[in-house]
């Protein structure tokens, strides 16, 4: 590529340059596509000649485009674990709609900036429109979704964090936590994403104020047990304000009872940022009952959805409690324009990406049926792993209708040998689990979360599970 301009004038280079640097990606990623499902899941990796490779860039002269690009996807080809491949059963990483990565590129290239509606109002009222659907498919009513992009779902939790507080006391969005009588706690599922002491500590409540609450048997939150711990946290004069339900834990793909919790009288909020999806098929769709009645929702697409990271989504049907929880004016901010929304004002970021248009496209392509077949496709596999490893002598320690399946090898229950099992698959190549601890119970892991994974992919983990085994 000789006629590639390089140094500054590589920032706008001629036309014709810029075309071929376009054919050059758009063959490179072709040609992954093509190759991936040859290539092991993944590799291990030399930190000290992934760090010199790297380090040879001392940016001191300019280098051609061809070769940089050349030189960083064989970085990316041989020291990421590939979600994109159709043999990885790990976390909720799937492998992108091709619509999400075009998403990405139009998002990066018109570079609009979300934080004020007037400088892209159609960036910010698709994002509303894609929100608005997700509420109304979880049961939210009709013209009452409100709510935000998020970076992902701790963004999205830390928002529901902050919204619980100021729902509960409006005098701790200007005093603070001293304004308070007590010190707020709140309730997760001791299955939850840990996120929650993150968010605890960020916003002031401190660690100790997450109350990690017993699950049953079927690990879904025990709520007789949540309400003793609400009852004795309300007698020893700490203030609870804040239940968190999980609508697909990360670790074993459990819904806690949704219906049961919303009648406790506390702000509810339920992380669905994996099963939330689900909402899309009406098969799948009454595994979240009781959802609707939250008061806010996280959803991440960049999980079950399909498109690339990062993309999550807080959703409320309390527009003016989200406005009051990120209320601030400026000088240097346009004008409000009446009937919209500045992004800015509903959520914790400022200039922000827009997150929106990969999901949008994503969804106008495929349609809410195209969706709804691939989630139900997912679960029919998830279901088809579950019969195979049963049938080869494998306890299923998990009941989920989403497709997250927990097995246990019945003859050793440490979590060394489980530990040893998924090492040995994964060195494999052939398929990418995870060990976890599930209540105590070591197990092995594995979801199917890329859409391009087949029945053959199914039986090749079982085989490469069943061989670790023996």
């Amino acid at each position: 590529m000789n006629d590639f301009p390089l140094g500054r004038a590589s920032f706008d280079p001629p036309a014709h340059a810029a075309e071929q640097v376009w054919q050059h990606v758009t063959g490179l990623l072709q040609s992954e596509h093509a190759q991936v499902a040859g290539r092991p899941v993944s590799a291990p990796v030399d930190v000290r000649r992934l760090r010199a490779a790297i380090g040879a860039y001392g940016f001191d002269r300019p280098a051609a485009p061809e070769q940089v690009i050349d030189e960083v996807a064989e970085l990316l080809r041989a020291t990421t674990v590939h979600t994109t491949h159709p043999g990885y059963f790990g976390l909720f990483n799937p492998t992108p709609t091709l619509l999400g990565v075009v998403g990405e590129t139009l998002a990066a290239a018109f570079n609009p900036q979300l934080a004020a509606w007037s400088h892209a109002p159609a960036a910010v009222e698709i994002e509303a429109h894609v929100l608005r659907f997700l509420g109304e498919r979880l049961g939210y009513p009709s013209g009452k979704v409100a709510g935000s992009f998020t970076s992902g779902g701790a963004e999205a939790n830390l928002t529901a964090v902050l919204l619980a507080l100021t729902k509960t006391w409006p005098e701790y969005g200007e005093k603070g936590l001293r304004a308070l009588t007590g010190r707020p706690v709140m309730y997760a599922s001791a299955e939850s994403h840990l996120a929650w002491l993150k968010i605890a500590h960020a916003t002031g409540i401190g660690r100790d104020a997450v109350r990690l609450v017993p699950v049953g048997p079927d690990l879904r939150m025990d709520v007789s047990r949540l309400a003793e711990r609400i009852a004795a946290d309300r007698a020893g004069g700490d203030l609870p304000f804040l239940v968190v339900a999980t609508a697909g834990t990360t670790a074993a793909g459990v819904i806690d009872p949704l219906r049961d919790l919303a009648g406790l009288g506390l702000h509810l909020h339920v992380d669905a940022a994996y099963g939330g999806a689900a909402a899309l098929s009406d098969r799948l769709r009454p595994a979240l009952d009781g959802i609707e009645r939250a008061d806010s929702i996280t959803l991440d697409a960049h999980k079950w959805l399909s498109v690339p990271m990062g993309a999550g989504a807080l959703l409320t049907t309390d527009a003016e409690a989200l406005a009051e929880t990120f209320r601030v004016t400026t000088s240097y901010m346009p004008a409000e324009i009446p009937d919209t929304v500045d992004p800015y004002t509903s959520g914790q970021q400022w200039s922000r990406r827009f997150m929106g248009l990969k999901l949008f496209l994503s969804l106008a392509v495929a349609g809410r049926e195209g969706y709804a077949e691939q989630l139900e496709r997912d679960a029919a596999l998830a279901d088809a792993l579950r019969a195979r490893l049963a049938a080869s002598g494998w306890d299923i320690v998990n009941d989920t209708p989403l497709p997250v399946v927990c097995f246990a090898d019945p003859g050793d229950g440490t979590w060394e040998h489980h530990g040893a099992l998924a090492d040995h698959v994964v060195r494999g190549g052939r398929a990418w689990i995870s060990p976890v601890n599930l209540g105590g119970r070591p197990a092995l892991r594995a979801c199917v979360i890329s859409h391009r994974t087949t029945l053959k992919d199914v039986e090749a983990l079982v085989q490469a599970v069943n061989a670790a085994r023996d």
